[in-house]
């Protein structure tokens, strides 16, 4: 199915202030802003380069009471193009929509105030009002947002609202009520509403952001007079791009993604909502300077920087969807010293951060999809400059893919295997997962292997056996860091110490790298593995708790405590691979609840640890000492699970073939208008057929 807006609608999450909850946030495709723990609150206003830090503005006072001080539960509903809140109160039902503005740096909201008293009354409504507004291009390679201290703030009655500007750049924000506003302080902007016993008034709160002060008064009263079709437009414009993603020839994307056709909910559900954490994170903003970006976390974090590794984990649908944008990416890393930094910022084109160690195998992984599914092999002797990273001058693709097969050698310790540095080069939060790890060595296998398949494409046979060869020589050196009999491997360190982890990533990276080579002892003990320390009913253990680490740190995307988002699709495919894809199945109709808070989270709590969001783990605080994201881009690795695993699609760079594993899946599900090479095909439970052209 095609979805619409209200196909996508989050389950009722129910929350005051003090709960263990991320509120929903939302983006326009240049900005984003995140609703607080209130009825109106927003905080994390940002469109780059116009910054306002994590700045709460906008709360909600009635009859002069704080909102949230009230301790009054609120509901909280998200789709895509706006978050929706209810509560009652005091014999008062509230509700409001926040929406962000199409083309616009701006929000709304939409507060009604309905009487249930049984009574007529008037209500007062104050809201509150903070500015922190700034413009700059370069504050933004921060995990923080950038946002500017003592703004001078003037009320402006004409409009009934209050301007902020910023004293050290070129930067407003102006911030209404209207239509009953009565008072504009420059805290503050209040109404009192005279309503009949079961009538309903609405006021609407609305924020414009930008350098230049008349623009900004002219978008605000043309918003102001037209509220709700404003609203509208944003909810039209968001239906227009969901049917986009699924239509071939459209013209907002280089490609397209296939349409699931099923009667199972749950796969559909996991299907669209990881289309989605992929989609959210589209960037189209003008001041972006190579054009169209993917972030990788909002609406708090780093917001103007793509990771490879979030990337890498959401490839197939970058390579579906967008691969004009892809091969960008991956050029321009190319020219990046991706050896000590781990992302690019689109406002610069710059590096950003320390190196994370994944990132020659991510740039691998990648360039195998994009190959893969677009058949550009043209792309492959195109010249791309790699002076920037004091290489010898323009490389070929084809020399720059094989820099990185052998950048192991580098790394490489005196124990054979690459050493991939301390905690922040690998999963931060996990001391003991540093050095010599399995997961990334056996993606030096995977990088070898690919390399070589490259290398006969572009036939030099004679190159591509010597990679072949190298492979086979670490093979069995990855393999000396697997425990016999338990089902997980060791890190070893440079004194030669085998430390042992009991990490998911371990799990399902080994066996999506060098399956076919595990032993049919070890596939069974690491099955027993997952099964007993990692799998939950709706999520993932990232880490065992039986790990000697778990006392390291509480942060739940790579702990004892939950997981980030792509290690359950991930894990799901390993056990595809090794021949349970029965029991993956069964498990990810469990996960398929934890897709229901709309884009998958940065980390989500398993279910025994935080009390289930209406029976999805429960996404994970951005507050200390989690520290994680309302929504991260990794989520997109469920399009894998379905099309790859399910559907039993395997692309190579010559031709695609289907062996579905359907188990127990609807098998009357098709996947219609799969893109592979310039055409089209869909896929059954029978297998894969061409449909035509691609458009």
């Amino acid at each position: 199915m095609i979805p619409q807006v209200n196909d996508l609608i989050s389950s009722p999450m129910t929350h005051r202030f003090g709960d263990v909850f991320n509120p929903p946030g939302l983006t326009n495709f240049v900005g984003t802003v995140q609703a607080d723990i209130d009825l109106t609150g927003i905080r994390s206003l940002n469109f780059p380069p116009f910054g306002s830090g994590q700045l709460l503005t906008a709360g909600l006072f009635i009859e002069g009471l704080y909102f949230p001080a009230t301790g009054t539960p609120v509901t909280f509903y998200w789709r895509p193009d706006k978050i929706i809140r209810t509560a009652e109160f005091r014999g008062l039902f509230l509700q409001s929509e926040t929406v962000m503005l199409t083309g616009k740096n701006g929000v709304i909201i939409r507060l009604k105030v309905e009487n249930r008293s049984g009574n007529n009354r008037t209500v007062a409504v104050k809201f509150g009002l903070a500015g922190s507004i700034t413009r700059t291009i370069t504050k933004w390679n921060s995990f923080i947002p950038p946002s500017e201290d003592g703004n001078i703030i003037e009320t402006d009655a004409t409009h009934a609202a209050v301007i902020f500007k910023a004293r050290n750049s070129q930067a407003f924000q102006i911030q209404g009520v209207f239509p009953f506003a009565e008072n504009v302080n420059p805290a503050w902007i209040d109404s009192h509403l005279a309503l009949a016993a079961g009538e309903t008034k609405t006021l609407y709160y609305l924020s414009i952001v930008g350098e230049n002060i008349n623009n900004i008064i002219t978008q605000y009263d043309e918003i102001s007079a037209s509220p709700n079709a404003a609203i509208l437009k944003t909810e039209n414009d968001w239906n227009a791009e969901l049917k986009a993603i699924f239509t071939p020839g459209n013209n907002r994307y280089s490609g397209y993604l296939p349409i699931l056709f099923t009667d199972d909910k749950d796969i559909l559900k996991l299907y669209l909502m990881g289309i989605l954490s992929v989609v959210y994170f589209k960037r189209d903003n003008p001041y972006s300077v190579y054009g169209r970006a993917y972030d990788s976390l909002m609406p708090r974090y780093w917001l103007t920087t793509t990771f490879l590794w979030d990337y890498h984990l959401s490839q197939l649908v970058h390579s579906l969807l967008d691969p004009d944008v892809m091969q960008k990416y991956l050029e321009h890393w190319m020219q990046m010293d991706i050896h000590h930094h781990f992302g690019s910022d689109y406002l610069t084109g710059g590096p950003v951060g320390p190196w994370y160690s994944v990132n020659d195998y991510a740039m691998l992984s990648m360039s195998s999809y994009f190959l893969r599914w677009n058949g550009r092999k043209d792309w492959l002797t195109k010249k791309i400059d790699g002076a920037q990273i004091n290489d010898s001058g323009p490389k070929i693709v084809l020399e720059h893919l094989q820099k990185h097969a052998d950048s192991w050698n580098f790394f490489k310790s005196k124990h054979g295997l690459a050493d991939y540095g301390s905690i922040n080069n690998l999963l931060e939060c996990v001391s003991t997962y540093i050095h010599e790890v399995a997961s990334l060595n056996a993606g030096n296998v995977f990088n070898l292997r690919f390399m070589a398949d490259l290398l006969d494409l572009s036939g030099q046979p004679e190159k591509a056996r010597k990679y072949r060869a190298e492979a086979a020589t670490l093979l069995p050196e990855v393999q000396k860091l697997y425990k016999p009999g338990a089902g997980f491997w060791h890190a070893r360190f440079p004194d030669g110490k085998m430390v042992e982890v009991r990490h998911c990533y371990d799990f399902f990276t080994t066996i999506n790298t060098i399956g076919d080579d595990l032993t049919a002892s070890q596939k069974t003990e690491m099955f027993r593995f997952f099964n007993e320390e990692l799998k939950t009913e709706t999520w993932i253990r990232a880490m065992s708790a039986y790990d000697d680490n778990t006392m390291f740190s509480p942060r739940p995307d790579h702990q004892w405590n939950g997981g980030y988002p792509a290690w359950p699709p991930q894990a799901a495919g390993a056990l595809y691979k090794i021949g349970h894809g029965n029991v993956a199945f069964e498990w990810i109709k469990g996960v398929a609840r934890s897709a229901n808070q709309g884009p998958f989270g940065q980390a989500q709590f398993i279910e025994s640890i935080v009390t289930p969001e209406d029976g999805g783990a429960r996404k994970c605080p951005y507050d200390y000492p989690y520290l994680c994201d309302w929504a991260v881009s990794g989520g997109g690795a469920w399009i894998n699970v379905i099309i790859e695993s399910i559907f039993g699609v395997q692309a190579g760079l010559n031709d695609i073939i289907a062996k579905p594993d359907f188990g127990v899946f609807d098998p009357k599900a098709e996947l219609h208008n799969l893109r592979y090479h310039g055409k089209r095909f869909n896929v059954t439970q029978s297998g894969i057929r061409e449909v035509g052209k691609d458009e």
